[in-house]
């Protein structure tokens, strides 16, 4: 019989001797095995489990146009490729613009986006009824259904009024004998104000034309037919001072937005005409945020209504760590001259302070967990070695060396740890899967290098809690104990 062969037998013949105390230090170690490697799992699985939990939060990047530079669907797919496809979750582009609802004198903030990209940078969105699917159909925020009374199944006539194409001069410069300006200003309620002015010979007001149409109708939208209150700027020299004519009653705002149209009018380049498209409501918008006051249409419908394909900025919801999304800002900034990127920074800070924290935890209760295992074993072998004085005595008389002594506990406390290492990265996989989906609702990944070194941490543990057994072992004087002592 080889020394290795007879090693282990004498190993495995004590360990079975004392079934009782080795099944109490076996337990120990697997149970310390288990939690250590369920919450390691859990530990390296956690910033994806966050990430996937903080997207429902909305999205932690924008990507905005840079100066001189222009935000459009091509220049979206360039920026977007410098981003891996597995780690973006969804990126939803958006364009925003004033639409009037004349038969109601609103005006509306409306934001063309992709509904499909939507649900996934926004899963907060509460919608009653439906997204939009197809083209001439809108989702209407809650505040504005509220206040115009439309609801699903409802239809809204929408225009859009561009302001006039103006040409390169600054409003001082268009001020010539004979032009025609064009200006806009925001009157009473947000909605828009028009006007049109024609100038003499001497540069001075010959007839101005104004479009209230969002205004009110019996307070400014009387404006463009009352006579009396437009034939005060005839004759008169651009800019105009709020004192040189009398607002109309009850139609303050109004009327201080014509003036300021006026001042900012500059000569049209080219006539431009409003365009109105009715819509179906699909769906009504509840967030408890500034969304209910917007309509939504897709990107389709708001191309045909500008005539742009113009982009104000993206949304991007990415499954990364605060590092890697700092890396992928850098990336996208310096990838070209029309893109910018940056961080919404109240989500990839809490996202940050949140999974630091919970690491902190985890490591907290391992740390915890395998102290009290190595005490708990270290326990129990030094009850092994109380109940064997004797026969350790008898085998030093006998010619035992200390390192046979020490090798023998040692190995006994290494295959413990084998064995209960082993049962440990099994049942924590287990352990972690439970926890991942009562807590964060979603399986966990398996880590197949977490077995061995679940395994060899059980048995370094087994190891270090031998250490005061086996001086004690081997501190024994057989003289004192073969007397009986």
């Amino acid at each position: 019989m080889t020394k290795r062969r007879m090693f282990l037998r004498m190993i495995t013949a004590s360990l079975l001797r004392r079934r009782s105390r080795m099944l109490i230090a076996l337990l120990s170690i697997g149970i310390g095995a288990t939690i250590l490697a369920g919450l390691v799992t859990i530990y390296v699985d956690v910033p994806r489990q966050m990430g996937a939990q903080f997207r429902s939060y909305g999205a932690n990047m924008l990507l905005l146009p840079k100066e001189g530079g222009a935000l459009n669907p091509d220049t979206l797919e360039e920026a977007l490729a410098v981003l891996p496809e597995n780690e973006l979750v969804g990126a939803a582009p958006y364009r925003y613009v004033r639409l009037d609802m004349t038969s109601r004198q609103q005006s509306f903030t409306a934001a063309g986006t992709d509904f499909s990209q939507i649900v996934k940078t926004s899963p907060y969105f509460s919608v009653e009824g439906n997204y939009p699917e197809n083209t001439r159909e809108v989702l209407v925020g809650k505040e504005i259904a509220d206040t115009i009374g439309v609801r699903v199944g409802s239809s809204m006539e929408l225009t859009y009024q561009p302001t006039a194409a103006a040409s390169d001069r600054t409003p001082e410069e268009s001020r010539v004998p004979g032009a025609t300006l064009s200006g806009s200003a925001e009157g009473f309620g947000g909605g828009i104000v028009y006007v049109t002015a024609t100038l003499d010979d001497e540069a001075k007001i010959a007839s101005l034309a104004v479009d209230a149409s969002t205004q009110t109708a019996e307070y400014g939208g009387r404006i463009p037919e009352d006579e009396a209150y437009l034939s005060q700027f005839a004759g008169k020299a651009l800019p105009i001072e709020s004192g040189d004519v009398d607002a109309l009653t009850g139609a303050t705002v109004t009327s201080s937005a014509v003036v300021e149209a006026l001042n900012k009018a500059t000569a049209a380049a080219a006539p431009v005409q409003p365009k109105t498209m009715n819509f179906a409501v699909t769906g009504i918008l509840t967030t408890g945020g500034e969304e209910e006051s917007y309509v939504f249409l897709s990107l389709q419908d708001m191309e045909t209504m500008t005539g742009s394909d113009q982009l104000d900025v993206a949304e991007l919801s990415v499954s990364a760590s605060a590092d890697q999304l700092a890396e992928y800002v850098e990336a996208i900034s310096a990838s070209g001259e029309n893109v910018q990127a940056r961080l919404v920074k109240r989500v990839t800070r809490s996202e940050a302070a949140v999974l630091s924290k919970l690491q902190a935890l985890v490591f907290l209760v391992t740390a915890v967990v395998l102290l009290l295992t190595m005490i708990c074993v270290s326990t129990t072998m030094m009850a092994v070695v109380s109940e064997r004085r004797r026969e350790i005595g008898l085998r030093k008389a006998l010619g035992a060396s200390d390192g046979s002594i020490r090798a023998e506990f040692l190995g006994e406390g290494l295959f413990l740890g084998l064995l209960g290492g082993v049962m440990g990265a099994l049942l924590g996989f287990v352990f972690a899967q439970v926890v991942s989906v009562n807590v964060f609702g979603s399986s966990i990944t398996f880590q197949p290098l977490l077995l061995p070194a679940a395994v060899i941490v059980s048995m370094a543990v087994a190891a270090v809690s031998c250490l005061a057994p086996i001086k004690r072992a081997v501190a024994i004087d057989p003289a004192i104990v073969l007397k009986g002592e």
